[in-house]
């Protein structure tokens, strides 16, 4: 599980191995006839379900006892007890036509890391003005193109007068209990024509027929779209306001995933992580005192959580310095962008609306030099 990080230094993955390969010997050393025996049994009794067993017209008792157990843990799964420890990404992903988010989709489940993974559609429409659910008939090319990309996602479709209502909707109602949707990810807005992925993609290569799955084809460059630019920037801010995550993806299509993997392989892939709000100038703490001493503690929070990683501490009061000119100065001393302001959540959740829109785009361009500046060139 990605959220054991036992004390004990020397409790690894070798360990685990290790101690299993000494239960399997201890075994055949008290009994091999019946060590060997039972595994033996056992294997022919897996193969014997697995081959011999016929076709149900009744349905599958699997089914109802998976149901069941499902009900019984997810009430369990209790949203007050939750801890940083076991937070795992919960990915909602929208998509407007799968047909240009083939290696988006893809992505967002390697990214998902054992969690939640849903895809989100929202369709344009009032159910006043239509005699049946227009969104029944798509719901099984939904479920198709799921089980052909071979990821492990949910679907979630919704009828709304606006792309913003819809996704409203779906942040409000996706999930189950204590299984719900933490991050939204949406496709970065641009100019960009949308590229067919399905077409070229290798589970439509083998059979022709089951490309077009339902799916309406690409807008055309020249058709104007469906989502303003004001209302995306709105549905981030609806997102935020919820406590969600966001996630923005640009050029997925352009991804070539084998490639990057071995383009990985030397030297190991690096992954640079800024523990402060960029958009918050006023989050960083102004620390004249003691940076070494918050450099070795969060030395020993690394190894403690068994992270291989460097510290690197950013000055970034030239930055900071084009926000407080514009309104007020600064509280202390130069800043560093390694050391967090420890706030409550429910002030950050309120201030960081009324924050963002206060900073200027002179801050703003600064503070993208600094990431591009500390960022490994390609």
């Amino acid at each position: 599980s990605p959220c054991s990080r036992p004390t004990f230094r020397y409790f690894t993955w070798h360990t685990c191995l290790l101690g299993i390969a000494g239960c399997c010997v201890m075994m055949f050393l008290i009994s091999p006839v019946s060590a060997s025996a039972s595994l033996g049994f056992l294997l022919v009794l897996l193969l014997a379900l697995h081959y011999l067993s016929p076709s149900s017209t009744w349905g599958y008792i699997s089914q109802a006892l998976i149901f069941h157990q499902v009900r019984k843990y997810l009430l369990m799964l209790d949203v007050r007890k939750d801890h940083v420890k076991f937070w795992r990404p919960q990915m909602l992903l929208m998509v407007q036509n799968p047909r240009g988010s083939a290696r988006l989709i893809d992505f967002v489940n390697d990214l998902k890391k054992s969690g939640l993974y849903v895809l989100g559609h929202v369709e344009l429409q009032d159910l006043d003005m239509l005699p049946s659910d227009p969104l029944q008939p798509q719901q099984d090319s939904w479920l198709s193109l799921v089980d052909k990309l071979n990821v492990k996602a949910f679907v979630s479709l919704t009828l709304a007068p606006s792309v913003r209502h819809g996704v409203r909707q779906l942040l409000f109602t996706s999930g189950l209990g204590g299984m719900r949707p933490n991050t939204l990810v949406l496709g970065f807005y641009d100019d960009t024509a949308p590229q067919d992925g399905l077409s070229g993609h290798p589970a439509f290569t083998s059979t022709r027929e089951d490309v077009p799955l339902g799916f309406p084809p690409l807008r055309a460059p020249t058709t104007p779209k469906l989502l303003s630019a004001r209302e995306y920037v709105g549905i981030v801010a609806d997102a935020l306001k919820m406590l969600r995550n966001v996630l923005l993806a640009r050029q997925l299509e352009s991804l070539d995933k084998a490639w990057e993997l071995r383009r990985a392989a030397s030297p190991p892939p690096s992954i640079h992580v800024w523990p402060v709000n960029l958009l918050r100038p006023d989050s960083a703490r102004y620390a004249g005192a003691m940076p070494h001493a918050q450099e070795e503690k969060l030395r020993q929070l690394l190894k403690d959580l068994r992270i291989q990683a460097q510290i690197q501490l950013v000055p970034w009061d030239t930055v900071t310095r084009l926000h407080w000119q514009t309104h007020r100065g600064p509280p202390g001393g130069p800043a560093l962008a390694g050391e967090v302001e420890e706030e409550e959540e429910e002030e950050g959740a309120v201030n960081f609306p009324a924050n963002a829109t206060q900073v200027s785009d002179e801050y703003i361009c600064a503070a993208n030099k600094l990431v591009l500046e500390q960022s490994p060139t390609p």
